[in-house]
Parts: C-alpha cells; sequence; structure tokens
C-alpha cells in the first residue's frame, strides 16, 4: 500500500507503469512481425529496466513508511517481510 502523504509516489509509480505496459506491448509486436532478435532483445530489457525502477520506488516507499511505523510499534516481522522478497528474487 502507498501510504496517502506518499501520493507523489503513487503518481510516480503508476507513471512508470504505464510507461512499461507501452514497452511490453512494444515488445509484443515486434515478436509478432518478426522483428531483429537483437532488437526485440533491447526492448525487453527495457521493460526490465522499467520493472527494476518501479520496485526500487515501492520498496522505498515501504520502508519509510510501512516498516518504520512497525518498527516503532516493536513488530520486527517487518525485517523478515522485505528479505522475504530479495529471497524469492534470487
Amino acid at each position: 500500500m502507498i501510504k496517502n502523504n506518499h501520493s507523489n509516489t503513487r503518481k510516480k509509480v503508476a507513471q512508470r507503469l504505464k510507461i512499461a505496459i507501452g514497452q511490453l506491448h512494444k515488445v509484443l509486436s515486434m515478436v509478432e512481425e518478426d522483428a531483429y532478435c537483437i532488437d526485440v532483445l533491447h526492448q525487453s530489457q527495457a521493460v526490465e529496466s522499467a520493472l527494476k525502477k518501479i520496485d526500487a520506488l515501492l520498496l522505498d516507499n515501504h520502508l519509510k513508511t510501512c516498516v518504520v511505523d512497525q518498527l516503532k510499534n516493536g513488530k520486527q516481522e517487518a525485517i523478515k517481510e522485505v528479505m522475504e522478497v530479495f529471497k524469492r528474487h534470487k
């Protein structure tokens, strides 16, 4: 959840997602049009990069809001929760 006081983050994430969706549509059309493989790979990598930037924004927001709130309330699960995200990604 992106907290209300971080509506700027919500807007940034939404905008970046729209860009990534557009890039992904481009990858699909390139595949359907039998575009040169390397060109498709470059576009696909652009999608991956966009998603990584979105992840970074979401994580930054989560750490600054949800995790801080949970730690202030003595809930150590917040750390484990974040670590699980990184374990799944490997």
